[in-house]
């Protein structure tokens, strides 16, 4: 007898991270649109770096196999303080470090 694979994700369900963005004037703030493969810490970094983001205001990671969401903005730009040299870093990222001291 065949069987078909399993289509339930194997392992813990990972972390997903999200920002909002403010794009200014009439069109406002907005979570940003994104594929699954883009939601994780690193790539939200990689991406806010590469200058993928307006003008982040707000980041937030959430699992809901673990139940749980918060705001991890501070501890994003934290991590970019300690690992990205400041000249290496956009306007807009040197403005959500401005705005997300610990």
């Amino acid at each position: 007898m065949r069987t078909s694979p399993s289509i339930a994700p194997h392992g813990p369900e990972p972390d997903t991270c999200i920002v909002l963005d403010d794009f200014a004037g009439r069109l406002g703030r907005a979570f940003r649109e994104t594929s699954e493969e883009r939601t994780d810490r690193e790539a939200v970094i990689a991406d806010s770096l590469a200058g993928e983001y307006s003008e982040p205001v707000r980041i937030i990671a959430f699992n809901t196999a673990e139940g749980w969401s918060r705001d991890v903005s501070v501890d994003i730009a934290d991590e970019l303080r300690r690992n990205y040299a400041v000249e290496d870093l956009s306007e807009s990222v040197l403005m959500f470090l401005e705005n997300n001291r610990s």
